[in-house]
């Protein structure tokens, strides 16, 4: 590939990143040869680790990019931020993808998970159920959703063959976008709130201080707010690394959104606390006070930054703002899912080498595959690489 192309700084972090994806590859393999048990540190007691706290539980709610920014373009008509619904949707086609794959990787016996394509077997009042299935049917509908992507390319550089049939199929993708789009907002939100019910039943294990009747409300409020956090990471990652110049008046009208949305998230937290008499807990002074109140700190201080126009002007500022804003979010579903979840006495989880390696390799597949899918397909709206741009 000419150097226009692929940019010569590129080839040492994109070689990086392609080989924890092969280590997580090959640690993958080893666990589907060698079995869960060989391999990782579960047990009885934590029968989920890492792979469904991070990969699943967190992933999904990292690329929730494409669910906050389609809720803001299509449910709230903010035509304006339309530019950023593609590259949202890429991220989170990727993130809910892999989080399929972590999901797949993580069941004990794996072949017999076709068994949930079947209706008549399903368990109706499971919500690991609806999990599950949100998760894969919302990865296909994303991939739909970025099916013109696809066809543009081939409609402006393929063969006079490929030019016809992306003429004719691309008015078909278009009127059905506006389907696959509501289909998608009813998948991820059933998904994130079907999340937080999963540890309803967990009242006796869960720290009183995470579990609540509101976790469905919870997990889905925070996976709006680590949404748009997360476009504006993508944005600052693509700058960096495919070199595209980043739309920063956008980005920063964007990140007005946060602070509101944060802030209501925390009184909604706090409010619950207070309701149910555990507001004193909260300021024990305890490990799980110490962990709420970072949980709190990382929300709260970029949302006060970034109420100032003066640091969403400022693409540095935003980016570390939006880092820390997907930290806590990241952090609280931690907190729920396994640091202060306790299944009873004699029972301990650390994850092993391989647990972490396949996590990592997971995380370096979603960052070659993103860096991959926008320097071929016009993603990011076609804007010029910095390079260009300069030039």
């Amino acid at each position: 590939m000419s150097a226009d192309r692929e940019p010569r700084f590129l080839l040492r972090p994109i070689t990086v990143v392609a080989l924890v994806a092969a280590a997580g590859v090959a640690a993958m393999i080893w666990r589907f040869a060698a079995g869960l048990g060989a391999v990782t540190n579960l047990n009885d007691g934590y029968p989920w680790g890492i792979w469904i706290a991070y990969d699943d539980v967190i992933g999904t709610a990292l690329a929730g990019g494409g669910y906050a920014v389609a809720l803001l373009v299509f449910i709230a008509n903010r035509g304006r931020y339309h530019p950023l619904v593609r590259p949202a949707l890429l991220a989170s086609a990727l993130g809910y993808t892999l989080a399929s794959l972590s999901v797949f990787v993580d069941i004990g016996r794996p072949w017999n998970a076709w068994r949930i394509l079947l209706p008549w077997g399903w368990n109706a009042r499971s919500p690991m159920l609806e999990v599950a299935i949100c998760v894969v049917a919302y990865a296909g509908v994303l991939w739909l959703e970025l099916a013109p992507a696809a066809i543009e390319r081939w409609r402006d550089g393929g063969s006079p063959r490929a030019v016809r049939v992306a003429a004719r199929s691309l008015p078909i993708f278009e009127r059905a976008l506006p389907w696959a789009i509501a289909l998608g907002l009813l998948l991820a939100t059933a998904q994130q709130s079907s999340l937080g019910a999963l540890l309803l039943v967990a009242r006796t294990k869960l720290h009183p201080l995470w579990h609540t009747p509101l976790l469905p409300l919870l997990f889905l409020g925070s996976t709006v707010g680590m949404g748009y956090a997360a476009v504006v990471v993508e944005h600052g990652i693509a700058r960096l690394t495919v070199a595209r110049r980043t739309d920063d008046a956008l980005l920063g009208s964007l990140t007005r959104l946060v602070p509101p949305i944060t802030f209501a998230w925390i009184a909604l937290r706090f409010a619950d606390l207070g309701a149910r008499g555990r507001l004193g807990m909260a300021f024990a002074g305890d490990r799980a006070s110490v962990f709420l109140g970072l949980e709190t700190a990382l929300m709260a201080l970029p949302a006060i930054a970034l109420s100032f126009e003066k640091v969403r002007a400022r693409s540095d500022a935003r980016f570390l703002a939006a880092i820390a804003l997907l930290a806590a979010g990241a952090l609280y579903r931690f907190d729920a899912f396994l640091l202060f979840f306790n299944p009873g006495p004699g029972w301990s989880y650390f994850p092993s080498v391989p647990e972490l390696v396949v996590t990592l390799g997971i995380v370096a597949l979603d960052v070659l595959g993103y860096a991959v899918v926008v320097q071929r397909f016009p993603i990011l709206g076609g804007a010029p690489r910095l390079k260009e741009a300069s030039s």
